[in-house]
């Protein structure tokens, strides 16, 4: 209203109140036309009228900022919110950026690529039993129609971003069936934008994870499923500095979420105030280009890789002594 855009922000568990604090602290000075309607939902307590709350909000606007909420991994039959918000929304492609920094300590020169992961089957449908004491069964759910949806969005994204290859990751030699499909879909899909110049190849995911660390300019946009994205995007990751600065975004047909791209709570470290708000910001940064709010994307973003290349207001994790708030204020200084 207005002309400015509501958004709904789910700050998360961990680091997630102090990098969101950051992100609204910058939105504020750059004067951004954008309101959050804020809410507090955890994974460490079940609250589903809260949860009920952010999830009408985000029907209602349609875009969310987001930060990583707590999964317990002891609680059976407890279901991630993380999926749960992707699923219920149909938010079915998880985009990450992999990209080297000026200023910032990396293994190699020159890293830029995108991780694709489809975001709703996969090993990560929640369908696990326990048949027999001592036996469980997880399913792994490969469908051609949401392989081949997530396939077309890789490679439009490729033709709009000027890429030039895509790469399948599977493990079709031991699951033929599943991660069959999913390559046979990626070939057939890949079969139509040939013309366009983009080149594809299929890579079997352990090769995938030891050429990503061994020569990682070779990728361009990796294209995965649920689980083999999850590990590679943490493999990437650490590649040029870590989770602190690596952006992402969920989009589907109707809602997109913006959240960072290596998905860490950052328990350890909350309440430190040494957190290093960089892949929130950007995170930021990429949800104002989608709400094609241009002029303020570009300068955040400037004022942000002018701080990290300077080198005076780094955070602990990249190689400075920077609390997250100087390293905001340095921000806000640059714009």
């Amino acid at each position: 209203y207005g002309g400015v855009t509501t958004v709904t922000l789910v700050p998360g568990d961990g680091i997630g109140q102090e990098v969101c604090a950051s992100v609204k602290d910058i939105f504020n000075a750059a004067k951004v036309p954008v309101q959050f309607e804020q809410y507090d939902i955890s994974g460490y307590k079940q609250d589903d009228a809260l949860l009920k709350q952010a999830t009408d909000s985000l029907r209602r606007n349609k875009v969310g900022l987001k930060g990583i909420l707590y999964t317990p991994t002891e609680r059976y039959g407890h279901t991630s919110l993380n999926v749960t918000f992707r699923r219920d929304f149909d938010i079915f492609a998880s985009l990450s950026q992999i990209k080297s920094l000026d200023g910032v300590k990396s293994r190699y020169p020159n890293i830029d690529f995108y991780i694709i992961r489809e975001n709703t089957e996969g090993e990560y449908s929640g369908l696990e039993h326990n048949p027999v004491p001592g036996v469980i069964e997880s399913l792994k759910i490969v469908t051609r129609e949401k392989t081949e949806r997530i396939a077309r969005y890789a490679f439009d994204f490729a033709l709009k971003n000027g890429r030039k290859k895509v790469t399948a990751i599977h493990k079709a030699n031991i699951m033929k069936l599943s991660d069959g499909l999913f390559l046979k879909v990626c070939t057939e899909v890949a079969e139509r934008y040939k013309s366009h110049g983009i080149k594809f190849e299929g890579m079997i995911v352990d090769n995938a994870s030891m050429q990503m660390v061994a020569k990682p300019q070779q990728f361009d946009v990796v294209l995965t499923g649920n689980l083999y994205g999850n590990i590679l995007s943490n493999i990437g990751a650490a590649l040029v500095g870590g989770p602190g600065i690596t952006p992402g975004t969920n989009i589907g047909r109707e809602y997109a979420v913006f959240e960072p791209g290596c998905r860490h709570v950052a328990k350890d470290i909350e309440g430190k105030k040494v957190a290093n708000p960089t892949a929130m910001i950007e995170s930021a940064v990429w949800m104002l280009r989608h709400l094609q709010e241009n002029e303020h994307a570009d300068r955040i973003q400037k004022a942000l890789y002018t701080v990290i290349s300077d080198g005076k207001l780094k955070t602990r994790d990249i190689g400075g002594s920077a609390s997250t708030e100087e390293f905001t204020r340095g921000v806000i200084a640059s714009l």
